[in-house]
């Protein structure tokens, strides 16, 4: 995305933040004054990329219909702990291509290295069956994800 779309960002808009993996999708939600992110839901992924795509259109549609409205989609970019591309990165920017020719609204990139790995750490805070926990990592994923570029957002007034 480039620098003047990213600037073009309502910066007191809510947000939703995407976690894209191979089995399952999970969505967070800031609050209106793009200060607190929580997780939304997990969609889990059967058949194509275009059903998903479907999906979280509809998703989309929703959230912008609601009071608060929505401002734009954080996805979280998969990466290699060294920071180099893997082949999640690649699916993550062809599904970000798909998905931006459906909706109308800005989308930009968020590294999502360890969001998983620390969104599990807090769901053990409080639930204890790692079942449980499954089923809810997505989507506490997604918010780590979208808290962190929030977090950058508020510190530099940016939205880059």
């Amino acid at each position: 995305m480039d620098s003047a779309a990213v600037r073009s960002y309502a910066r007191w808009v809510r947000l939703l933040g995407l976690d894209f993996g191979n089995k399952r999708v999970g969505l967070a939600v800031s609050d209106a004054s793009g200060t607190l992110a929580r997780p939304l839901r997990t969609i889990t992924r059967t058949g194509s990329v275009d059903g998903l795509i479907k999906v979280l259109v509809n998703e989309i549609r929703g959230l912008q219909t609601d009071t608060d409205g929505l401002g734009g989609i954080v996805v979280g970019l998969p990466r290699h702990l060294d920071g180099s591309a893997s082949e999640l990165t690649v699916r993550v920017r062809a599904f970000v291509d798909r998905l931006r020719s459906e909706v109308d609204l800005p989308l930009t990139f968020q590294d999502e290295r360890l969001s998983s790995r620390e969104a599990e750490g807090r769901l053990a805070l409080f639930e204890r069956d790692w079942r449980r926990r499954k089923k809810s990592i997505d989507a506490a994923a997604a918010a780590v994800t979208l808290q962190d570029h929030l977090d950058q957002l508020n510190s530099c007034g940016t939205f880059e």
